[in-house]
């Protein structure tokens, strides 16, 4: 009877533990070295960054981004043992001052210091993750080992072992928007208008007798470049190349008319004026 108990009592706590294990929303699969190298490199990491690591496992990911590229950052795991083991990790690589490891759930978690997000998720959980991402500030980078974010095209995509996908969160630019133009000749006041899915866009033009087209409009983070032409005289059309910094309504930046010999560069400014 006793040892029926003992084993019954042995049953029991091995379910405990597999309830407990099934809480964790990913198993644990530690990334090679050689693979937590390429997503730091891909992101391009460095002493400027703050890096979060979802579901930090024994924490190789932070360790490194601290080591090699002088970065700070908090890993955010569940499990107990792992966060035991990646904090002594920590010390043992003499970065414990400059990376943390906490008990967090991912959905739950502050993201708002990063500027650098690490990943080695599974596709329903980056999927359930992915709006939170989306709100991140223009410009902060992430990095997904394996998995990537569906309906987010990556900015980049590498294979070492496994694909690692690069996002860079972009600045929303989707509305119409009014600039002053000093052209030679005379100025011109127009308006662009901005559609917008991710940091794929594109757009037209209005104030002229016709609707113009916005040529190869790039967005990264908060860098947008494109290219509108000046055609009020045949004879004289010229490419207009600006290249902004996108600041909440205002974007700042150069407009360049024209290439080699024959280019002017200008201060240039829009305004948001609708969404």
């Amino acid at each position: 009877m006793i040892a029926r108990k003992v084993a019954a009592g042995i049953a029991l706590l091995a379910l405990v533990g597999s309830a407990a294990r099934a809480e964790l929303d990913v198993p644990y699969v530690p990334t090679p070295q050689v693979v937590v190298d390429e997503m730091l490199r891909v992101g391009v990491a460095g002493p400027q960054d703050y890096v979060i690591d979802l579901g930090s496992g024994d924490g190789r990911i932070l360790i490194t981004a601290a080591r090699k590229f002088g970065a700070r950052g908090h890993g955010v795991e569940l499990d107990d043992d792992l966060l035991a083991q990646s904090n002594e990790n920590a010390r043992l690589a003499g970065v414990a001052d400059r990376v943390e490891f906490r008990k967090e759930d991912l959905f739950q978690t502050d993201l708002s210091r990063a500027t650098f997000i690490t990943m080695y998720l599974i596709p329903r959980v980056n999927a359930r993750v992915l709006p939170r991402l989306e709100a991140l500030a223009p410009g902060t980078r992430i990095v997904s080992h394996d998995f990537d974010l569906e309906g987010w095209r990556p900015d980049a995509k590498t294979t070492i072992r496994k694909n690692i996908f690069l996002w860079i969160v972009p600045a929303r630019v989707e509305g119409r928007w009014r600039t002053h133009l000093a052209l030679p000749g005379g100025d011109r006041d127009l308006v662009l208008e901005f559609r917008q899915s991710h940091q794929d866009v594109d757009g037209i033009v209005h104030g002229g007798e016709r609707l113009a087209q916005v040529w190869q409009p790039a967005l990264a983070g908060e860098r947008f470049r494109f290219t509108i032409i000046d055609d009020r005289k045949r004879e004289d059309e010229a490419s207009l190349y600006i290249d902004a910094r996108v600041r909440g309504n205002v974007m700042e930046g150069e407009m360049r008319r024209g290439v080699g010999a024959d280019a002017v560069r200008v201060p240039w400014r829009a305004e948001r004026v609708s969404p």
